[in-house]
């Protein structure tokens, strides 16, 4: 008889639960589904509005180096030409292929990726167009796009009748090239028209979405507000046994997703957070980058077992935290690949500290069962003083510089430059190492 009143209750107290947060959990994932949405449109139509601009920087040039071929009789100017109109006829083919009955994805994702879009926003392209093509503001400016595949063709066709004539020698007839770079100026005028139709339509299409996405999530975000004030009396008699323990957790919660597990080194996404942080406060001082790349993590891990790899991990983070100032970091960012950030670093400096690292690698020796095995590093450098630089321009630069060591024989320190073979620091030779040890 008790058994059957304790499971009575625990089952009043669990329909209690639900009944008490059921409203919670239906407004947060309905904000959480809307905001996800409105961050995906959004994203989407500036994909657009970027992948515009392209396209209408690529159609002018494809006339100015015909243009000047046209003049010039310069192979290399058609060759420039070439390369500009294929952007637009990328695009154009994108488009084709997601109008087809049924939609050639891969066609459309190759003509995308052809008009210079970001591999990132493909998806987002070709998304935005298959379910929202017939919403007004995207349909007229499809049209508008549209409207310029003769233009395209003409182009094409006028640069071959070009290159035909001037295989037979310069164009003498002054009527005859006054002509052509007339209507070459009259076919530039025609695109501009339908590019800035395009991009205003997609323009006011964001604005209006922006507005209706805004008033949507505020809307989701009072309804959530008004429970919250309506369930607070009926919480706060019980918020303070839970509060030290929550308080706890989050704490430990707050840790793991900023930390690595293996090493307790900062994860990717607590370093990402840092650099933009210092990123936008780089007016205070050039902030250095460094991206290290471990050459002989797999041989370890193949040989000896993930337990091995692990085990130089931690010994290899903890190496690369001595003599470090309190206001820098290191991070593991995965795998073998780790990351410094260096406040108020000048250039000369974050490239000595790396090969300082590099060379505590370089003599370091790891031992794992009676066998020792010689780790490197490859290491990519990069100092930014420009506050305008992003996140991703920071990582790819120092990524490059990284890839690069790498490619010209590991085990060295690849600064991030205007000259992509400019090697800082090499690596000393092997047998001097060994002569060292």
């Amino acid at each position: 008889m008790f058994r059957r009143a304790a499971r009575a209750v625990k089952g009043r107290s669990f329909l209690h639960v639900i009944k008490l947060v059921s409203p919670f959990v239906t407004v947060v994932l309905l904000q959480a589904t809307i905001a996800g949405f409105s961050l995906e449109v959004m994203s989407s139509v500036r994909a657009y509005v970027a992948g515009e601009a392209m396209w209408s920087r690529s159609q002018k040039n494809a006339v100015y180096f015909l243009n000047r071929y046209l003049h010039s009789g310069e192979s290399s100017q058609f060759a420039q030409y070439q390369m500009s109109l294929a952007v637009p006829i990328g695009d154009e083919f994108a488009r084709w292929a997601l109008e087809r009955d049924p939609v050639d994805v891969e066609a459309a994702r190759i003509g995308f990726l052809q008009g210079g879009n970001h591999p990132d926003d493909v998806p987002g392209l070709i998304w935005l167009f298959r379910y929202f093509s017939r919403v007004s503001f995207l349909q007229e400016a499809i049209r508008e796009w549209a409207a310029t595949d003769p233009m395209l063709l003409e182009l094409s066709v006028f640069g071959e009748v070009i290159r035909s004539e001037l295989q037979k020698g310069p164009v003498q007839d002054r009527d005859r090239l006054q002509f052509l770079s007339s209507r070459l100026s009259e076919l530039n005028a025609q695109f501009t028209v339908h590019a800035k139709r395009f991009s205003t339509v997609l323009g006011e299409g964001s604005r209006a979405i922006k507005v209706t996405l805004t008033c949507i999530n505020i809307v989701t975000a009072a309804t959530l507000i008004l429970l919250l004030i309506w369930h607070t009396r009926r919480l706060v008699l019980q918020r303070q046994a839970f509060e030290d323990a929550l308080h706890a957790e989050k704490e430990r919660l707050a840790w793991q997703a900023s930390h690595d597990w293996l090493t307790g080194l900062s994860n990717r996404r607590a370093f990402e957070a840092r650099l933009q942080r210092e990123l936008d406060d780089v007016a205070a001082g050039p902030l250095g980058l460094i991206l290290l790349d471990l050459d002989q993590f797999k041989n370890v891990n193949d040989t000896c077992g993930h337990l091995a790899g692990d085990r130089l991990l931690c010994q290899v983070s903890r190496l690369l935290q001595q003599d470090r100032r309190p206001h820098d970091l290191v991070a593991r960012l995965g795998g073998d690949e780790f990351g410094l950030i260096l406040p108020q670093c000048p250039p000369s400096k974050a490239v000595d500290i790396a090969e300082r690292l590099r060379r505590s690698l370089e003599l370091f020796r790891f031992a794992w069962d009676e066998r020792c095995f010689t780790v490197t590093a490859s290491i990519g450098v990069t100092c930014i003083a420009d506050r305008d630089t992003t996140l991703e321009d920071a990582m790819r630069r120092a990524d490059a510089a990284c890839y690069r060591a790498k490619e010209k024989g590991r085990n060295r320190v690849q600064a991030d430059g205007v000259r992509p073979d400019v090697v800082v620091v090499p690596a000393r030779p092997r047998e001097a190492v060994a002569a060292h040890g």
